[in-house]
């Protein structure tokens, strides 16, 4: 595998792609089939086709600097020929055509950007609860998102208290744990519309999400009884704490060290990239009590409860210290590196009472955290396709919109297409997940696509901008930022493309 690494990935995107047109290809299908198949939503299922069959025979841009082509899995013309049927040659000859792409631009216009993600969801109360979310957004995330971003100031408290009355932060969660009750895919409607509005509103919930899960499946009663509800009220706001400064996704290398001495264990070592440190009130917190060679058996997963900080004081308990982690995006909650020097934590905070199933218990979050960051990317992604339409619109230049000009409608109607890929392919995660089947590889297929597409998606939103894209005061700048981080927290696109490639070449074996 890490021989042939480059090939190994390179069949993950293409895989990726498979998945994501057949996803598309279901959305139309269940527009067509509920009288929902305009012109609008043709336009996007053939483009779609249209460009994705002519990368998966031209080549899939897996990063900026490197393009997979079919030759590098080793395929030859026999292969590509056989892909190649008359059907598909029409496809790559002109389903995506700068005719189509100003066509579905023109009628996006006309829907006043809509980001159509109820076509498709036929469940009533799923509906209702993402228009109640979309207006919240709308009113009270949106305007000051800006202000926040620049002042690199903490989510104001009041907004957090309407995300919890809202039941943000138990969305999953049974209702006899405090929670609504919903399930996955209502998750990632709400959180995609949460980050519409700002990437760290939309993830505030996640470190919510994580913990309650974690707390669920493995705590012990007295755990559970002691956090669930508490967590969906939000009257406790956690914090994951599972990064160092040396080690990343290889979480077999972590240093940080728990020794239990009587009815207490003493922490000590360094984390980093831990957002919203200071001012949460609760860290899952993933140390080793085993030896260095024990690797990932030798670590275990504590509850560890800890006081809010404040800007002069962030961390205020003892044997604990740190410090912000200054950042060009993902801003409103802050990031932090921390130091433990004996920092206490009770021995009935060792999550499930057993030591040594921590990395088992953080592997079994995986596949929601992912599912949640796919649709992170979808809501930062159609956050820069409505801002794009609406300065595209706005803006004169030689008496005419530059929505009239053939290459800015195609970004923008490519944008849109896209997003709804990635839309598609995020909800088709979270239904596996719903089903109780293992998803790990459509967790990692929904976040690797996505968190690609919110990306383009704000890069084509500040070059149809142009210069005013690169101002500070300009909110596409702040989406910028904001999707760059996409690609590289909960797990890389390399990191994605390799769980992705070893799991199906695992299946198929």
């Amino acid at each position: 595998m890490e021989k042939n690494q480059f090939a190994a990935h390179g069949f993950a995107w293409f895989a990726t792609y498979a998945q994501g047109l057949r996803q598309i290809l279901h959305w139309a299908e269940q527009c067509a089939a509920n009288n929902q198949l305009g012109p609008l939503e043709q336009l996007i299922l053939q483009i779609s086709f249209g460009e994705y069959t002519s990368q998966l025979l031209g080549g899939i841009p897996i990063s900026a600097s490197e393009i997979v082509r079919p030759h590098d899995l080793g395929l030859d013309d026999e292969d590509t020929a056989a892909f190649l049927t008359p059907p598909v040659r029409t496809l790559i000859e002109q389903a995506n055509s700068a005719a189509a792409r100003q066509a579905l631009s023109d009628l996006i216009v006309q829907t006043h950007h809509g980001s159509f993600g109820e076509h498709g969801i036929h469940d009533e109360a799923l509906l209702l609860a993402r228009q109640q979310f979309s207006r919240f957004v709308d009113e009270q995330v949106i305007p000051p998102a800006q202000s926040w971003h620049l002042n690199n100031d903490l989510i104001p408290r009041e907004i957090i208290q309407r995300m919890a009355d809202l039941g943000v932060f138990g969305l999953t969660l049974p209702e006899d744990d405090g929670g609504l009750g919903l399930g996955k895919i209502a998750m990632a409607m709400i959180t995609e519309e949460l980050s519409r509005g700002s990437l760290a509103v939309g993830s505030l919930s996640t470190r919510s999400e994580i913990a309650a899960e974690l707390i669920r499946a493995h705590g012990t009663q007295q755990q559970q009884q002691k956090y669930l509800a508490k967590i969906a009220a939000g009257e406790i706001l956690p914090t994951a704490v599972f990064t160092e400064p040396d080690v990343g996704s290889d979480l077999a290398s972590i240093k940080t060290r728990a020794i239990r001495n009587g009815d207490a264990y003493a922490i000590t070592g360094n984390k980093t990239w831990i957002t919203h440190g200071a001012r949460a009130d609760l860290m899952t917190l993933l140390v080793r009590t085993g030896s260095p060679k024990d690797g990932y058996k030798g670590l275990s997963m504590f509850l560890a409860e800890k006081p809010p900080g404040t800007e002069q004081d962030p961390f205020p308990a003892n044997g604990m210290s740190g410090q912000e982690i200054e950042v060009l995006g993902y801003r409103g909650m802050k990031e932090f590196e921390i130091a433990f020097d004996g920092f206490t934590v009770p021995v009935d905070a060792l999550l499930g009472g057993e030591e040594g199933q921590g990395f088992k218990q953080l592997m079994a979050t995986f596949e929601t955290a992912r599912i949640q960051t796919a649709a992170r990317s979808v809501g930062v992604a159609q956050s820069a396709l409505e801002l794009a339409f609406q300065y595209a619109e706005d803006r004169k230049q030689f008496s005419k919109p530059l929505t009239a000009y053939p290459r800015i409608a195609g970004k923008l109607a490519f944008m849109a297409a896209e997003t709804m890929m990635a839309r598609q392919l995020t909800y088709f995660a979270a239904r596996e997940k719903d089903s109780g089947k293992r998803c790990d590889i459509e967790a990692g297929m929904a976040k690797l696509l996505a968190a690609r597409i919110a990306w383009t998606n704000a890069d084509s939103a500040v070059q149809i901008f142009g210069g005013m894209g690169y101002a500070l005061e300009t909110p596409i700048s702040r989406v910028l930022c904001d999707a760059r981080i996409l690609n590289i927290f909960e797990g890389t696109a390399e990191i994605q493309a390799q769980i992705i490639a070893r799991g199906l070449i695992g299946n198929r074996n």
